[in-house]
């Protein structure tokens, strides 16, 4: 009885983690989807849209590993509601930003609510996933992923018809995650432990094993993010030169692919539980390059089918690389969301600033040309250890008792 009372209050903590992540990543993800109308008010071109991606990304990857290294020694139960007051802060200076700089500023402190809201509470989940590791990481990043998607909606329904200050409403989100997490920090006050509450499973490899394995991983990570920082942050314009589509349109399609994201997130983790990781992210990240190589290709219709399609597939591989990594490293939970939540901002800030440039000089259109090879990177998972096995053997096992 004791055991059922543990799980139904680790799953409501489960469940409120997501839910924040759910308000924290629309709140971000609102920002790319209003890009046009920064463009238009403050008269930018492709290479600064993407420095304001790259800013708010890059102070987010910079200081996730240190947070999530601090944390693992230090755990702060009530820094994910500070993360959010970032957050928060960000928005209000976004909704009325006068020039382009303070654009920057805004975006910076958004990166900052991110640098801290992701690592805590990408540890909270493990806490309260009962052993269920995988399932526990994509339920906690589907919440995220289902925000992204419904952010580019409410720009459209919102931000696009009444412009920049409407940016402001979007803080009520902000304050009501503020208050959720308050209440989770109080659990996690009462429960913290240095490890996260994960369960070493008694992995033993040579340092330079693992090294190794973290550099594909990153590899992996940065073949998935860069591609995904070509459609989160240039499908809209896309879709607007080579299909002539009104920009509600585009934003529309946009939120389908990051809606199939979300989907493709939430099956990762439990199939990576019950098959092994590595099976999941060779999938995720190679199977879907048959269908990025033919997209700059297609016309309308099958552009919006081969990204749900690309959405689904690609998405499933991050809950698995961060569980996996998580098990090569036990004990680090946090430097390990940090590092690897860190490298996924970084790759997206970099790739839209880039990729960007490669706009203004060559086209939208040759930029997705490019891309669509990226996903041959996932030919270097067949380099990765086997280690998952007897996890994935475990967790059903556990999974029958609950």
């Amino acid at each position: 009885m004791l055991q059922a009372r543990d799980d139904r209050t680790g799953f409501r903590v489960l469940t409120a983690v997501s839910f924040c992540h759910l308000l924290h990543d629309m709140l971000q993800s609102a920002i790319p989807a209003a890009y046009p109308i920064f463009k238009s008010a403050f008269h930018l071109d492709f290479g600064q849209i993407g420095l304001i991606t790259l800013t708010a990304q890059i102070t987010a990857s910079l200081l996730q590993p240190v947070v999530g290294m601090y944390t693992d020694r230090r755990p702060l139960p009530y820094s994910l509601a500070t993360g959010m007051c970032f957050t928060l802060t960000g928005l209000v200076l976004l909704a009325f930003a006068p020039s382009y700089p303070f654009v920057l500023l805004a975006v910076a402190c958004l990166g900052m609510g991110s640098a801290v809201f992701h690592p805590e509470s990408s540890r909270v989940a493990r806490m309260a996933s009962g052993g269920r590791h995988g399932f526990a990481q994509s339920f906690f990043q589907v919440g995220g992923n289902a925000g992204a998607a419904v952010g580019p909606l409410l720009a459209a329904f919102v931000i696009l018809p009444f412009g920049q200050h409407s940016i402001a409403l979007f803080s009520v989100a902000a304050a009501a995650a503020i208050l959720v997490l308050l209440r989770v920090g109080r659990w996690y006050a009462g429960r913290r432990s240095g490890s996260g509450g994960a369960a070493h499973h008694g992995i033993e490899l040579p340092r330079r094993r693992v090294v190794a394995a973290v550099a594909i991983l990153v590899a992996l990570v940065f073949s998935k993010y860069f591609y995904m920082a070509s459609l989160t942050s240039y499908y809209t314009f896309f879709l607007i030169q080579r299909f002539h589509v009104p920009v509600r349109t585009a934003q529309l399609y946009l939120f389908v692919f990051l809606g199939a994201v979300a989907l493709g997130t939430f099956a990762g983790g439990p199939i990576g539980d019950r098959i092994g990781r590595r099976y999941v992210i060779w999938g995720s990240i190679l199977g879907v390059l048959p269908f990025t190589l033919v997209m700059p290709y297609a016309n309308q219709l099958w552009t919006v089918v081969l990204t749900v399609i690309i959405g689904l597939v690609l998405s499933s591989a991050f809950s698995a690389i961060v569980v996996y990594a998580q098990e090569l490293m036990p004990g680090r939970v946090g430097a390990v969301a940090g590092l690897f939540f860190g490298i996924a901002f970084g790759v997206g800030g970099v790739g839209a600033a880039l990729l960007g440039e490669v706009a203004d000089q060559r086209g939208v259109e040759f930029v997705y040309r490019v891309c669509s090879f990226l996903p041959a990177i996932g030919l270097l998972t067949v380099f990765l250890p086997r280690i998952e096995g007897r996890d994935a053997a475990v967790a059903p096992a556990r999974a029958a008792g609950a």
